[in-house]
């Protein structure tokens, strides 16, 4: 019953996998769910937004070398986020590769990716873009990729660059490398490359985008997914969905359990702290532009804990709202291991913002909220009361109403099932809210058990609440994102985050890299775990998690190698 491809298309990707036919197929599977995912089934050059896209020269094929892989460039500076979608710029670069890959030089000697970051800002920068663009060229298309080069890269560009190199196979890991452009010439034949690139090659963009709409074939009319291969199941029935990308991926850097016992012992506080403070005086790897417009100022909690742009939260546009920006809130997407989207990191919502809150958790379909502060400390009011705090009561915010239908005491934690009732559709859901009250007014708990067993529930709640929304529900397999917020949504929010990470990775392959989890959590949520303390905290807490697996004696740590000469 498998549909058939050509046997010009079948020689592509068993030459991508070096005629191996079990890595070939799933090269294709790979292929076909990309193009599925992202919804790129009818290929038409003639057609907006993708014509406009392939007439930008974004994204274009250089002339190939005599000896060597083709050539693939990426033109940073023509990219605009505000102006095009994702989609058009992958229908554009698969267009493109399409037809290079036609040639049996190119299936035979690879392809090299350049990305031209000369004279383009942050604005051009689209982090998400990046990374789809990579899984596509590293694991989702019949070209080898042999090696990328980065050109002219920005000081801004280190961060996201350590964490984008992560993304390719280790193998390929060294070949991913920044160059100036005059050192790009070491690398490939002046032939080939453009002036702009101090080559001397005369090379035509709109003749290549000519000779590829000539060759083009069209695909059919109707959307439908490319045909399966020996069998590969359909997408509604595909038993191996596809690895969420995540910058929380393990990368064979990390310690088990006693590697992180003896760095603890031998660093001590002191030494545990200056680690902090590495990580906390490097730069943000981004830019806050729409945190800091005037209309959005008033919504942030705090003026000093500003959203990044690339992994802030977008709301729906209200259409009968003279507020140009009535899509943000100060949220950010932040990844978890091994799943994209795995948290919302928020601040505690403003009276001002209950509206938005909710409405972002409608939209995102948010079965959990994490709140780790309580309304009121010492005397000041660190969280708005966004929620009907008493059973049986209920609240308007915006179009929705919210009801407390019941709420459940813990000793450390209270939780509230609410009913969200959006009044534009008619429609209810159950929402779970976790108030966590047993985090110390001062500084961070001794003990990390409490906190331990609360995220054992809030893990146990949301898988009982993914399996109820059956097949409603039809994104990632890890379910909707988790919302977690503190007071300004960095410090406690950034210390259960990485605790949730670590313990999840720990469980996973048996290893852990506090510090490279909150660098990394730092690109999604700037300024993510806010002190010292919450930082140590992450430590003895995955220790004291391992203690009660099992993975750790007395012997090995006990509470008094907590006591050291720099406390």
């Amino acid at each position: 019953s498998a549909a058939l491809v050509s046997q010009p298309t079948a020689v592509k990707f068993l030459m991508a996998r070096k005629f191996d036919v079990s890595r070939a197929i799933d090269l294709f599977q790979a292929y076909k769910n990309t193009r599925i995912k992202e919804g790129i089934f009818n290929i038409n050059p003639e057609e907006e937004p993708l014509r406009s896209e392939l007439l930008s020269g974004k994204f274009t094929v250089l002339v190939r070398p005599v000896c060597g892989a083709a050539l693939a460039l990426f033109t940073a500076r023509l990219h605009r986020s505000d102006v095009t979608t994702h989609r058009a710029v992958l229908q554009a670069i698969i267009f493109q590769l399409d037809k290079a890959i036609e040639s049996v030089d190119t299936q035979r000697d690879g392809l090299i990716f350049i990305y031209d970051m000369t004279n383009s800002s942050y604005g051009n920068f689209d982090y998400e873009l990046c990374v789809k663009i990579l899984d596509l060229l590293k694991g989702a298309f019949p070209a080898r990729l042999k090696c990328v080069f980065i050109v002219s890269s920005p000081l801004w560009f280190r961060a996201p660059f350590a964490v984008l190199r992560l993304f390719v196979r280790e193998k390929l890991r060294e070949r991913v490398c920044t160059v100036k452009a005059h050192e790009l010439s070491s690398y490939i034949p002046v032939s080939s490359l453009p002036e702009h690139l101090n080559g001397t090659s005369r090379y035509s963009h709109v003749a290549w985008i000519q000779s590829c709409v000539n060759t083009h074939t069209s695909l059919p009319r109707h959307p439908q997914p490319p045909p399966s291969l020996c069998g590969a199941s359909q997408p509604d029935e595909d038993p191996c969905p596809q690895e969420e990308v995540s910058v929380h991926m393990p990368d064979g850097v990390g310690m088990n359990v006693l590697e992180l016992v003896e760095h603890v012992k031998k660093r001590k506080k002191k030494g545990i702290y200056q680690e902090y403070e590495e990580i906390r005086k490097e730069p943000p790897t981004g830019s806050f532009d729409y945190s800091k417009l005037l209309s959005n100022q008033i919504k942030n909690r705090y003026s000093d804990v500003l959203c990044l742009d690339q992994s802030r939260v977008r709301l729906c546009q209200l259409c009968d709202d003279e507020d140009e920006t009535s899509d943000y809130i100060n949220a950010s997407l932040m990844d978890g291991y091994k799943r994209s989207n795995a948290y919302i990191a928020t601040q505690g919502p403003l009276p001002k913002t209950f509206g938005d809150f909710w409405r972002m958790v409608w939209e995102q379909m948010v079965l959990i909220v994490v709140m780790t502060t309580r309304v009121v400390e010492r005397g000041r009011v660190k969280c708005g009361q966004y929620w009907p705090k008493e059973e049986g009561t209920t609240e308007q915010h915006g179009h929705f109403l919210v009801r407390n239908t019941s709420i459940q005491l813990y000793q450390d934690f209270r939780l509230s099932h609410l009913e969200l009732y959006n009044s534009q559709t008619g429609e209810r859901r159950e929402v779970s809210h976790y108030l966590y009250v047993s985090w110390p007014d001062f500084g961070v708990p001794k003990c990390a058990l409490a906190m331990l067993d609360f995220r054992e529930h809030v893990q146990q709640r949301q898988e009982a609440a993914l399996r109820s929304l059956g097949a409603e529900w039809v994104g990632p397999p890890g379910g909707p994102p988790l919302v977690v917020h503190c007071s300004a949504g960095i410090g406690r929010t950034g210390t259960f985050c990485t605790l949730d990470i670590c313990l999840s990775r720990l469980e996973d392959i048996g290893t852990v890299d506090v510090c490279e989890t909150v660098r990394r959590m730092r690109t999604q949520r700037a300024f993510s775990i806010q002190t010292w303390d919450q930082y140590y905290f992450c430590y003895t807490a995955v220790i004291e998690y391992a203690q009660r697996r099992g993975k750790l004696t007395p012997v090995q740590w006990s509470d008094s190698d907590l006591e050291t000469d720099s406390e």
